[in-house]
């Protein structure tokens, strides 16, 4: 549409509230593709309202008030210092309106291809494009959130993380030399490992209490980053979650308290999906560690593991200690007995 264009670079601040007991929030408002998009002061968005869809309050009211078109609750209030964002919401509405066509002889037959139309795309395109726009626009400060989030219904299940503090320091140098944000361990609840929305890994303690050195342990948490970079925690949960929970994490920043409870039930008892070997290797290369230990404890066989051991990237060489004896043993006691 012509004057979409005109508006493109157009920006305005307003105060947005979604409902009345909401305190109204400084936001900026732009026009999007067939969208007025409000942002907040860090250029998030956390609401579209379709052009086709906006009402406002009266006509000549100062300042002037917004609402999408079925939900008078949430508002956007634009001052009179903003009168060229007012003008250009008012031209884009009668625009559209103007546009759309007048009753004949075969509007029943538009209407119901139109109703086609917008079915199909809710049932095929929709979800799929919702869901690949939200991972594209979520922030690395939400998807913390929502792995915190996360977190805190795991540990329902599996108690408290062990934080015993001689292990601390062992800890933290494990997480900068596999290239993770943090480590957590946990007593139970996960069979092996698991990496939250926001880089997190969660390890079962029995990872470091039943193998007598550190590369075990390190071999899961490569293979844990790996897991990621080939299907994101977040993509997981999201899919999980669907398209309404999708978009109220798109629209709002949240999720629905109850969806995260039943996904944290879902992920602890669902396997972890594999990773192919080629993936693996490439990840303890770049770490320079070996994958002999980690393969043998997956399958002390070997049988299933063997490119593991025979393309070892260290094998052979004089690789860098993980950890100094003491600081295992350390690691080891972490839960305590």
């Amino acid at each position: 549409m012509t004057a979409l264009k005109k508006y493109d670079r157009l920006e305005a601040t307003g105060l947005w509230r979604q409902t009345p007991q909401d305190q109204r929030r400084e936001v900026v408002v732009s026009i999007g593709d067939a969208t007025l998009v409000i942002s907040d002061m860090n250029d998030q968005a956390i609401a579209h309202w379709s052009l086709a869809a906006i009402e406002r309050y009266g006509t000549s009211n100062a300042p002037a008030v917004f609402h999408p078109d079925g939900d008078p609750a949430e508002t956007l209030e634009l001052l009179d210092s903003e009168a060229e964002m007012v003008a250009a919401i008012d031209t884009l509405r009668h625009a559209i309106i103007k546009a759309r066509p007048n009753p004949g002889r075969l509007r029943w037959l538009g209407a119901a291809v139109s109703v086609a139309t917008v079915a199909a795309a809710m049932i095929f395109w929709l979800p799929d494009a919702v869901h690949k726009h939200t991972l594209s626009v979520v922030p690395d400060v939400t998807r913390n959130k929502i792995g915190d989030a996360l977190l805190t219904r795991i540990e329902r299940v599996a108690g408290m993380p062990c934080r015993a503090q001689p292990a601390g320091p062992a800890l933290r140098t494990l997480a900068t030399r596999t290239g993770v944000k943090e480590l957590i361990v946990l007593r139970e609840g996960i069979s092996n490992s698991l990496i939250l929305p926001g880089g997190k890994i969660l390890v079962n303690k029995v990872l470091l209490e039943d193998f007598e050195e550190p590369d075990v342990l390190a071999g899961y948490i490569l293979a844990e980053k790996a897991r990621s970079q080939n299907s994101d925690s977040l993509d997981a949960l999201l899919k999980h979650m669907g398209l309404r929970a999708t978009f109220t994490l798109l629209t709002t920043g949240n999720l629905p308290s109850e969806a995260l409870d039943d996904y944290a039930e879902t992920v602890l008892s669902k396997p972890r999906p594999p990773v192919d070997d080629t993936t693996l290797l490439a990840a303890f290369a770049e770490a320079k560690i070996r994958s002999t230990p980690y393969a043998k404890a997956v399958d002390v066989t070997g049988e299933t593991t063997v490119r593991l051991i025979e393309a070892d990237p260290v094998a052979g060489t004089l690789a860098t200690p993980l950890l100094r004896d003491a600081d295992w043993l350390r690691l080891q006691a972490i839960c305590g007995n």
